[in-house]
C-alpha cells in the first residue's frame, strides 16, 4: 500500500512515511536517522537530510536539500530550505527562516522573524533576532548579537560582543576594504575593518600618515563616526 503525504509545497500528495522516532511526516525522497527526532507536527520534505540527533519539532519544517545534523534544532514555525545547513548544537526557531546556501553552525541561535539566506553564515554564540536580516555573504560570529530590524549584508562580519540593533554603517574603500562601524556590549563603539576591531583611537594608529592609504581612509573614518551619531539621533 503506497502512502502519500500532501506538504503543503505545490507538489501535491508525495510518497511518505511517519518517522519512527516522533511520528512527523517525511517525504520518501528525504533521508532521516532512526537517531534523528521529527516530532508529529514537524515535516520533512524534499531531498532533505536530517542526520545525528537533530531534531525537527514543533510545526517546523525541513525542505529542499537542506541538511540537519549533529545536535542541532529546528523547532516552532521555523523553516530550513535549499540548500541550507543548520550544523552542530545550532538552534534555528520561532519563525526563522534559514535558506539558500546559507549556514548556521555551532553554537548559533536564529530565531523571531530573522531571515538568513543567500551565503550568509551565522556560527559560534552568535545570535540573531528580532527582524533581522543576514544575506550576501555576510558572517556573523563569536559572541556578536544582529537583532532589531537590522540588516548585515554583501561581505560584512559582524563578530566579537558586536551588538547590531539596526542596518550596520558601512562604507567601502577604494580597494574594496569594507569599514563597518557597530555598537559593542561594553557600550562603546567598534569598527570592523577585515578581520579586526579598532576603537577610533586604534584605527587612526593602525591607518596613520605612513599608510598608504591614510587619506581616503581618515576620511572614511570621519564619516563612519559622523553618520553613526546620525543613525543613533534618529
Amino acid at each position: 500500500m503506497n502512502i502519500t503525504y500532501d506538504f503543503n509545497d505545490g507538489n501535491g500528495p508525495v510518497p511518505a512515511h511517519q518517522h519512527p522516532n516522533g511520528g512527523g511526516w517525511v517525504a520518501d525522497t528525504s533521508t532521516v536517522a532512526v537517531s534523528a527526532f521529527v516530532g508529529p507536527d514537524a515535516r520533512v520534505a524534499g531531498k532533505a537530510r536530517v542526520s545525528g540527533k537533530a531534531q525537527v519539532y514543533g510545526n517546523a519544517k525541513v525542505s529542499g536539500n537542506a541538511v540537519v545534523s549533529g545536535k542541532a534544532r529546528v523547532a516552532g514555525n521555523a523553516r530550513v530550505s535549499n540548500d541550507a545547513r543548520v550544523l552542530g548544537k545550532a538552534l534555528v526557531y520561532g519563525n526563522a527562516l534559514v535558506a539558500g546556501k546559507a549556514g548556521v553552525y555551532g553554537n548559533a541561535q536564529v530565531f523571531d522573524n530573522t531571515q538568513v539566506f543567500d551565503y550568509a553564515v551565522v556560527t559560534g554564540n552568535a545570535q540573531v533576532y528580532g527582524n533581522a536580516r543576514v544575506c550576501g555573504n555576510a558572517e556573523v560570529y563569536g559572541t556578536a548579537e544582529v537583532s532589531g530590524n537590522a540588516e548585515v549584508y554583501g561581505n560584512a562580519e559582524v563578530y566579537g560582543n558586536a551588538e547590531v540593533t539596526k542596518t550596520p554603517v558601512r562604507i567601502s574603500r577604494s580597494d574594496g576594504y569594507d569599514f563597518i562601524i557597530v555598537p559593542c556590549s561594553d557600550g562603546k563603539e567598534c569598527i570592523i575593518a577585515g578581520c579586526r576591531y579598532f576603537t577610533y583611537e586604534e584605527a587612526d594608529e593602525h591607518w596613520n600618515k605612513e599608510h598608504p592609504m591614510y587619506a581616503e581612509t581618515s576620511i572614511i573614518l570621519e564619516a563612519l563616526k559622523n553618520l553613526y551619531e546620525l543613525q543613533k539621533s534618529l
